[in-house]
């Protein structure tokens, strides 16, 4: 087919629309195979919601899970607006919320499941008591947004109470379809520090299709620090990983998550991403 000058003309001007938007040329493209790959929010905590967008913008993700330090749950709809339009402007799509905790106290959850709704996010991580899932039933059916359990493997002395998929699934399994699991990959290999590291690729198959998203995240448990996926004394097999998200059918969002290098991670969550996408591309 013959390109006329104005079809050119109309393609490159185009493309510098889509250079003068950070990410979004990157998010037009599907450099993860399918999978919707984001970045939690946590991991630029140490700067403001502009930033931190842009950051994970110039990493080049298209998706972001907020957390209630750069996103109030008490926003006014006019403060929500504002951060939408900044994502749209970075080509950053909100995806998830949380970690939030839930109660039986219906009407608190309420508003939390409208805030996400305002958001436009397609699920809530969380860390719900065990009183709360009648009320999440209701609200899950109400919404359409996913409750998705996120497990925290060593807690004090002990144990999470949501520390493994076989534990989510056993409180679950009788409750909406739409409460499941957020799955966090290194809080799962740091249950080793209590003797029982899990397999993420096995817990995932554990939840089948209450997975809802995922924390992406390595642990090197002698250092006890986050570090790039499979390096620098970490063990997560990413690849392992997305056959197991590829096998049980997987729709929702995986959030890198690094909690190291608070003041200035984005070179290794640049690094991160590097690993992800080779892992995508042979999956």
């Amino acid at each position: 087919m013959k390109t006329t000058r104005r079809d050119f003309l109309r393609t490159g001007a185009a493309a510098v629309a889509a250079c003068a938007m950070p990410g979004l040329a990157i998010a037009r493209a599907d450099d993860f195979n399918g999978f919707k790959v984001g970045c939690q929010s946590y991991t630029f905590r140490n700067f403001k919601l502009e930033q931190a967008v842009k950051k994970i913008a110039d990493a080049g993700l298209s998706y972001a899970e907020f957390y209630n330090g750069h996103v109030p749950l008490n926003s006014t709809p006019e403060q929500i607006k504002a951060v939408l339009s900044l994502c749209k402007d970075n080509g950053v799509t909100p995806i998830a919320f949380g970690v939030e905790s839930f109660t039986n106290a219906h009407d608190a959850n309420k508003k939390k499941f409208e805030f996400a709704s305002a958001l436009g996010v397609k699920s809530l991580s969380a860390d719900p008591n065990p009183d709360a899932f009648d009320s999440l039933d209701k609200l899950c059916e109400e919404y359409k947004i996913a409750i998705a359990i996120h497990p925290h493997g060593p807690s004090g002395k002990g144990r999470h109470r949501w520390w493994s998929a076989e534990t989510i699934m056993k409180a679950v399994k009788d409750h909406h379809a739409l409460i499941g699991t957020c799955l966090d990959t290194g809080h799962l290999i740091r249950m080793a520090q209590l003797g029982e590291m899990l397999d993420p690729a096995q817990q995932i198959r554990a939840m089948g299709a209450r997975n809802f998203g995922m924390h992406l995240k390595d642990h090197d448990n002698k250092r006890k620090t986050d570090v790039i996926f499979g390096k620098d004394g970490g063990v997560l097999n990413m690849e392992e990983v997305l056959k197991a998200l590829k096998e049980v059918k997987f729709t929702g969002s995986l959030s890198i998550e690094y909690e190291a290098k608070a003041n200035e991670p984005s070179e290794d969550v640049k690094a991160c991403v590097g690993v992800v996408k080779e892992a995508a591309k042979k999956v």
